[in-house]
């Protein structure tokens, strides 16, 4: 694919009613490529005053269709009405913004129920020293959701929508990344396929770097294209189908590092003075067109507020960030689906990284989520401690060194046989537990077992096997 020339344009003065609209159509820019952070360029913002010596004397006449914006409308939130309430945010300190793209085969397949969020992304910006970051939350990863148990966090969306929780499936989502980095979230923006690529053919495309060849299909039959590694301008479907592509050796991995790549495509397209002249003229259009397919919680105030502070932070104070193997563990559920299992520490760590300034303090690590040990103390799991020795009130005194070590055991009594190793099976999905059971019983990861049932009496149950009677550290 040719690379596109993009001819500079000189920028006109600009009345109210298309800066309103240039505005308008910056946020659906932003939230449509899942950024709210390079949005607005400064060229504009100086229009408001007077104009500088490359703008034109006379001011250039809004087309027809570019009616100014009603000022009633800046502070009211750009979302359906069960959406969930935004945190406050004074324009002064840190902000955090999730990001949300919906699964394409939810309503491919014609089903009518809720989708599942086929990308999550959290971008966090901090006036205060000028810098934000990006990070990528793989779809995949095993997180307790809160008053659900714990499950793939691309669930949390379809369970919030499905049971009409407070705020829907962006609320339940909200809580669950918030219980998973034990931050807050001020902001939510939702985005559709189709706005997507309507927007990124609105402004020419964008310049992707790609760095191997890659198969990409874009939504609808037979138009499968093939990227060679180099430089290619992307129009809407292929840069969707680019971000969204899953074949590559580091599957969800490499996605989250294309959509970033995409993201900051964008950003560079949006803040390329050529295209400016463009983004006024067009900014009603794009506005009425895309504004359907995004769902928000901010304000065009806050969105304003926001894209002023964004405008001046430069492109070395912007960080990029993934959840990857250096911070999950692939896994298996209970009932057979692959998962990337949290590395808490890890995870924790990087938190601590990405939302901390210079001045600032690192986030409390007071909550549930500050370390493994408080999650399995917020797990409460429920354990039953079977004997399957021949020993007579092994299980008794297991029973007795468990609970001086602050686990939970309901239920004791007999193996129905005896077992060489001591086994673990986990009816509820309570990893944190299970890990802290495994490494204090020496149990074998071969004799670990996820057996998901509902009518558990207990989460987990422990069979003793020879091997804890011949070696334990009990009295």
């Amino acid at each position: 694919m040719r690379r596109t020339k993009f001819v500079r344009q000189e920028n006109s003065a600009i009345p109210n009613s298309l800066i309103w609209g240039l505005l308008a159509a910056f946020l659906v820019a932003a939230l449509i490529t899942a950024y709210l952070t390079f949005i607005f360029v400064r060229s504009v913002v100086a229009s408001f005053g007077a104009p500088s010596s490359s703008v034109a004397s006379a001011p250039q006449a809004p087309p027809a269709e570019a009616a100014p914006l009603d000022p009633r409308d800046l502070n009211v939130p750009l979302q359906h009405a069960s959406g969930p309430e935004a945190k406050p945010w004074d324009g002064n300190e840190r902000v955090n913004i999730l990001l949300m793209g919906l699964d394409y085969r939810d309503w491919e397949s014609g089903d009518d129920g809720p989708s599942r969020t086929d990308t999550l992304m959290l971008i966090t910006v901090d006036p205060g020293s000028r810098s934000a970051a990006m990070l990528s939350i793989p779809r995949d990863l095993w997180v307790n959701i809160p008053g659900y148990d714990y499950g793939k966090i691309n669930t949390a969306y379809f369970l919030g929508e499905a049971y009409q929780e407070p705020g829907g499936g962006p609320g339940l989502s909200i809580q669950t990344v918030e219980e998973l980095l034990d931050i807050q979230i001020h902001f939510y923006a939702q985005v559709d396929f189709s706005a997507f690529e309507r927007f990124i053919n609105e402004i020419g495309g964008i310049e992707v770097d790609v760095p191997e060849e890659i198969e990409v299909d874009p939504i609808g039959p037979g138009n499968t294209v093939v990227l060679q590694p180099g430089l290619h301008t992307l129009d809407g479907p292929v840069a969707l189908a680019y971000a969204r592509s899953r074949n590559s050796f580091g599957s969800d991995f490499d996605r989250a590092y294309r959509q970033q790549q995409v993201i900051m495509a964008v950003r560079d397209r949006i803040l390329g003075l050529d295209i400016l002249k463009t983004l006024i003229q067009k900014s009603p259009i794009l506005y009425r067109q895309l504004a359907s397919g995004v769902n928000t919680n901010m304000t065009l105030q806050q969105v304003i507020s926001l894209s002023w502070t964004a405008s001046q932070i430069p492109v070395e104070h912007i960080r990029r960030e993934i959840l990857d193997l250096e911070r999950v563990v692939q896994d298996y559920s209970w009932d057979g689906q692959q998962i990337l299992r949290p590395i808490p520490e890890e995870i924790l760590a990087l938190r601590d990284e990405i939302f901390t300034s210079t001045g600032l303090p690192a986030p409390a690590a007071s909550s549930a989520a500050a370390n493994p040990d408080e999650m399995r103390q917020a797990e409460n799991a429920s354990v039953s401690v079977l004997n399957g020795t021949y020993t007579a009130g092994l299980a008794s005194r297991t029973r007795e060194y468990l609970i001086s070590q602050d686990v939970n055991v309901a239920v004791t009594g007999n193996a129905l046989e005896i077992y060489d190793y001591t086994t673990l099976i986990n009816y509820s999905g309570k990893i944190y537990t299970q890990e802290y059971l495994v490494e204090l019983l020496n149990i074998q990861p071969s004799q670990v077992f996820n057996q998901y049932d509902p009518n558990s009496e207990v989460d987990i149950t422990i069979l003793l096997g020879n091997d804890w009677l011949e070696a334990n550290p009990m009295p």
